[in-house]
């Protein structure tokens, strides 16, 4: 049988991330028409097979489908601006960093062109575009990633629709992104630890494998907690945690390391500690996020 055309794909933005995607649907055997400010940056993907649009609304009105690729909300809404009357008809796809407020706009002014909006995030690195594990999510309009998923899919193994409203991606994005930063500095500290020992960094990377494993374990009984509200049989306590306040501190003076990145933690479980949850499960802590002092 022969095989079904690939539908024609525009990739905004080619950073490393939209690098990744416009190669990515090259191979695939899409034809792909690929933009950025820089036009400089189209070259590799054009030796590949993608066409290159010099101007916005050329690269718009190329493909039923545009996927942008850029840094925030406010980024993709200029660089698409001056395309705006190429766009009735069309599926946007955004795939970018920012708040829901600002998916929640972008989506308001896409309709107002005439365009359909899928709002979408990307949790993983460049290199692993492609690959049938790597997560990508979508919320907004639910016909458009009804009509082009198997393409969306290119882009990754595992991807999800959310639901039907614009802002869910972001959320989502805002959300599980918060644990990252955290957890890097809590290797970068090690690593900084055990450096100044003369053990290499490398060292500390099975173990730490291992403890993200058990962090990993014990989300779903917390995000129980959490739902339920119910925080009185803590697998970990806040008293617990606040009883290790001293030797993050003391880690630092003898070792001669920045721990100051710990003091919001150290202030929201003294906070935690002062509305009586010594006893409740750490997860009570959501309960202080809710409340900002």
């Amino acid at each position: 049988m022969p095989t079904p055309a690939r539908t024609p794909v525009t990739v905004v933005g080619l950073g490393s991330m939209g690098a990744a995607l416009a190669s990515a649907y090259v191979a695939a055997g899409h034809p792909t028409t690929v933009w950025n400010r820089s036009p400089e940056k189209a070259a590799p993907l054009v030796e590949q097979g993608a066409a290159h649009a010099v101007d916005i609304r050329d690269a718009i009105t190329a493909s039923p489908l545009t996927l942008a690729c850029l840094t925030t909300f406010d980024a993709t809404l200029t660089a698409l601006e001056p395309a705006a009357d190429g766009l009735a008809g069309r599926d946007l796809v955004t795939l970018n960093s920012g708040n829901p407020a600002g998916a929640r706009a972008l989506a308001a002014w896409a309709a107002g062109h005439g365009a359909r909006f899928l709002g979408g995030a990307i949790k993983n690195v460049p290199t692993a575009v492609g690959k049938p594990d790597t997560l990508l999510y979508y919320g907004g309009d639910q016909a458009v990633f009804t009509a082009h998923e198997a393409t969306l899919r290119v882009l990754g193994g595992d991807t999800r629709f959310l639901g039907t409203e614009p802002d869910l991606a972001a959320l989502y994005e805002q959300a599980v992104g918060g644990t990252l930063l955290p957890a890097l500095l809590g290797f970068f500290q090690g690593a900084a630890l055990v450096t100044q020992r003369g053990l290499d960094a490398s060292t500390l990377v099975p173990y730490t494998q291992k403890w993200l494993e058990m962090v990993n374990s014990v989300l779903p009984v917390f995000a129980a907690e959490i739902d339920r509200g119910d925080y009185s049989a803590p697998l970990s306590s806040v008293g617990i945690f606040h009883a290790g306040i001293p030797y993050d501190e003391e880690l630092g003076t003898e070792n001669g390391l920045d721990v100051r990145w710990h003091a919001p933690m150290h202030d929201l479980l003294r906070r935690a500690m002062a509305e009586g949850r010594g006893d409740q499960s750490i997860a009570s802590l959501v309960e202080l996020l809710r409340n900002p002092a």
